[in-house]
């Protein structure tokens, strides 16, 4: 097939997250099979117009506050001349509206999550109101086109919204398992090591952490925790560090390499995941994978990626006494905690990408099937 990805970042945007590493892993290998991919999103300062990565041809045009406006005038210009098979949207900040403006060419989207009413929690009144209103058209502009959700909770809002059932599909997402594995004893540490890793944004409840450090620090006086990613919070939080007198207790990393990453997963006591909605918790599997359980909220998303009493807890989102009493029961009961840390490693181990790519590959070919040619 030949198709045409809409997205608004790739895997080298500066600001990348989950939704663009599993279009890359997924989409790198339907590129191996064969497949012609093209990948249409924006552009960032230093990075080329175009370029061929990983399988897939990438073309930047654009920049992103008004890069859902400008991709139907670059479709029509100089890519509707291409004859795609397909085209597939990846709807995690606000959708395209395909189907409006090609209908001879069926479109998949692919839906990490939807923010609804979540989107106040990070824009402007205005931005936020703009989000929220754009994501209420979706029945109205895909109902013919079937969509791929990385969870039941997506699943549940898109049909909430008025989507039919059957188009919609659950595809997990995939682990590398050879880029994670887990010490067979836990490393050594004299102090409790709470571990954040993802994007600093303010939805992401990192700030709940804070609050649990500080009511764990009368009976863990040495814990420690570390906050990794990049984001416009992190100001905000090292703000709140200083207010409740964690300097001592929270570290910051930036951006860091695979390996260290990966270290870091490693050594951690638990993964700490307080978002109030997420389309799927990639980090916890991440974190099991490499032998350390997560207290995440019980939220969607959250609620599929953390088997709740096995890999770790998950906790009413915002109850700060609720995650510090979870968080105590792991950092206390060394019996409870390495039971969960086997159960950890043996549900990361049942994600691979090689079942995402067949799935999604069924996906696809059902939607180009059940396409009206020329409608």
């Amino acid at each position: 097939m030949k198709i045409l990805i809409i997205e608004y970042r790739d895997i080298t945007h500066p600001q990348a997250g989950g939704a663009e590493l599993v279009l890359r892993e997924v989409f790198q290998r339907i590129a191996a099979e064969g497949h012609a991919v093209d990948y249409l999103c924006n552009r960032y300062a230093g990075a080329p117009r175009e370029e061929q990565r990983d399988g897939l041809r990438i073309l930047r045009r654009g920049r992103q506050p008004y890069f859902n406006l400008l991709v139907p005038w670059v479709y029509r210009s100089e890519l509707k001349a291409n004859r795609y098979d397909l085209i597939i949207e990846g709807i995690d900040k606000l959708p395209f509206f395909m189907p409006w403006f090609e209908r001879r060419v069926p479109v998949l989207c692919i839906v990490p999550h939807l923010f609804g009413s979540t989107v106040f929690r990070e824009a402007t009144p205005l931005i936020g109101a703009y989000v929220y209103a754009l994501e209420h058209f979706i029945p109205r502009a895909y109902p013919r086109s079937l969509f791929s959700v990385l969870s039941q909770s997506t699943q549940d809002d898109l049909v909430r919204r008025g989507l039919p059932p059957g188009h919609i599909r659950v595809i997990r997402s995939g682990l590398t398992q050879t880029d994670y594995d887990a010490p067979v004893v836990k490393p050594a540490s004299d102090h409790p090591v709470i571990l954040y890793l993802g994007r600093l944004k303010r939805y992401k409840g990192i700030e709940l952490g804070l609050a649990a450090v500080r009511d764990l620090r009368a009976k863990f006086p040495r814990i420690e925790y570390q906050i990794v990613g990049t984001g416009d919070y992190r100001a905000a939080l090292e703000r709140q560090t200083r207010a409740l007198g964690l300097e001592g207790h929270v570290t910051f990393f930036n951006y860091v390499p695979h390996a260290q990453k990966r270290e870091l997963l490693q050594r951690a006591t638990l993964l700490l995941y307080t978002s109030p909605k997420e389309g799927w918790g990639l980090s916890a599997i991440e974190a099991n994978a490499c032998g350390t359980p997560v207290v995440a909220s019980d939220s969607p998303g959250l609620r599929e990626s953390v088997v709740d009493g096995q890999t770790g807890f998950l906790v009413p989102h915002g109850n700060v006494a609720a995650l510090v009493e979870r968080m105590d029961r792991l950092l206390s009961d060394p019996a409870l905690y390495d039971r969960m840390r086997q159960a950890a490693i043996r549900w990361a181990q049942t994600f691979t990408w090689e079942r995402s790519v067949r799935e999604t590959l069924a996906l696809m070919e059902a939607a180009v099937a059940a396409h009206p040619r020329g409608a």
